[in-house]
């Protein structure tokens, strides 16, 4: 399951004020309530969640989960299991977010849009908990459905809803980072189904390529222009663009055109979330970078790595940070031996290193090396959220990626 699953986390306590302050944490709220008979076992489970009795919560595909102190010593072991989505029904979901711009941007916001709800009801999909769809479970001898401490558990939650709508995805069985992954996906696809049939044109680089096999003679290159690109006239008011925006623009095109025609061609044929990457990694402001973030479907963690990835490897670091491959093994068996020679040298006492198809760990260092396509190794660091980062800029030696990271690791 995607890493973007929400940890563990306290429960906040709450005073006399409501659990859930938004109609979609209210909903959750609702669900518990109408799931019970016992009002006795549900005023108790309130006061519970009030004296802040709820431990760290686990979510997890299908169920919140934490330990509940109770009237013993030991606190109990409290679940509330919900059914996760088919993966029909998911489809049908993400079509209905990816079918309006502003539902995505609501989610980005914090907001869950009702009519994202409703939409997805009239298509088959229960997005929002039923009350018969509550499970609870708990290692208490209460016999209440739910019993005061799994009550007190669904209350503690209704905070954390309020907060991020992305919980209630997760728990019907993806994560952000998974459903923003396919989110991408979905867009992808409807910009292929509605492209123009390939006979309307051919591709730029094609273009270019006939035409230079079939001028024996080209003219030398003009030096690149190293003067700011203006534009004649402001763009029409009503527009949303702006002048400054589409400069900057006009200026990246004639910067790449430069490097394409000295022979680099590694920004040639991006797919849309790398080039946008690719322009965050020159740092061209935070509202630029919001955008770009906004514009991917990416979230902010995700892109910056991306970014950093950008700036250590191009679009092989890209390549690198987001797809695994399996390399060959020889190469891998080569680097291990040279590794823990390395690793004798550096440390008093042997030091696990775990494979695993393109990356070697070092995890008790919180180091990470991955074997790239282009044959260079790229290191990573492990953050303190368990997320790896790239670290350095890769390089062709294995020991000197590690050098990389170790120096900013461990010193």
């Amino acid at each position: 399951m995607s890493s973007s699953l929400p940890g563990p986390r306290r429960a906040p306590a709450r005073g006399k004020r409501a659990f859930a302050a938004t109609w979609w944490g209210q909903a959750w709220v609702t669900a518990l309530e109408d799931s019970s008979l016992d009002s006795g076992r549900l005023s108790r489970g309130r006061t519970y969640a009030r004296k802040g009795m709820v431990g760290p919560v686990t979510i997890a595909p299908g169920q919140v989960k934490a330990a509940v102190q109770g009237s013993r010593p030991r606190p109990y072991r409290s679940s509330v299991h919900l059914p996760v989505l088919t993966d029909t029904q998911w489809d049908t979901l993400l079509d209905t977010v990816a079918a309006r711009a502003g539902h995505l941007a609501a989610l980005l916001d914090g907001e869950m849009p009702a009519e994202l709800v409703d939409d997805a009801r009239r298509a088959g999909v229960p997005f929002l908990p039923q009350s018969a769809e509550l499970d609870p479970e708990c290692s208490c001898p209460d016999w209440g459905y739910p019993c005061k401490h799994a009550a007190a558990l669904c209350y503690a939650i209704a905070a954390t809803i309020d907060d991020d709508p992305f919980v209630l995805f997760a728990l019907r069985g993806r994560g952000r980072e998974e459903v923003f992954a396919e989110l991408r996906a979905h867009r992808l696809a409807a910009q292929e189904t509605t492209a123009p049939p390939a006979s309307s044109g051919i591709p730029a680089a094609a273009a270019y390529t006939h035409w230079a096999e079939h001028t024996p003679h080209l003219p030398e290159l003009p030096e690149p222009a190293t003067h700011t690109a203006a534009l004649p006239v402001a763009p029409p008011p009503g527009t949303g663009l702006l002048t400054a925006d589409l400069e900057r623009l006009m200026a990246d095109a004639a910067a790449r055109a430069a490097r394409i025609l000295a022979g680099d061609t590694t920004s040639l044929h991006l797919p849309q979330h790398q080039d946008a990457v690719r322009i965050a990694a020159s740092s061209p402001g935070p509202e630029w970078f919001h955008h770009l973030i906004q514009n991917t479907g990416a979230t902010p963690s995700t892109f910056a790595r991306l970014a950093r990835a950008w700036r250590h490897g191009g679009s092989a670091g890209i390549t690198v940070a987001e797809q695994p491959h399996t390399p060959d093994p020889v190469a891998m068996t080569t680097a291990r031996t040279a590794l823990a020679t390395a690793l004798a040298e550096m440390t008093d006492s042997p030091v696990p290193l775990r494979a695993w198809r393109n990356r070697l760990t070092l995890t008790s260092y919180g180091i990470q090396l991955r074997l790239g396509p282009d044959t260079r190794w790229y290191p990573y660091l492990r953050d303190d959220n368990g997320e790896w980062w790239p670290a350095a800029p890769a390089v062709a030696d294995p020991v000197a990626a590690l050098t990389a990271a170790w120096s900013q690791n461990v010193g």
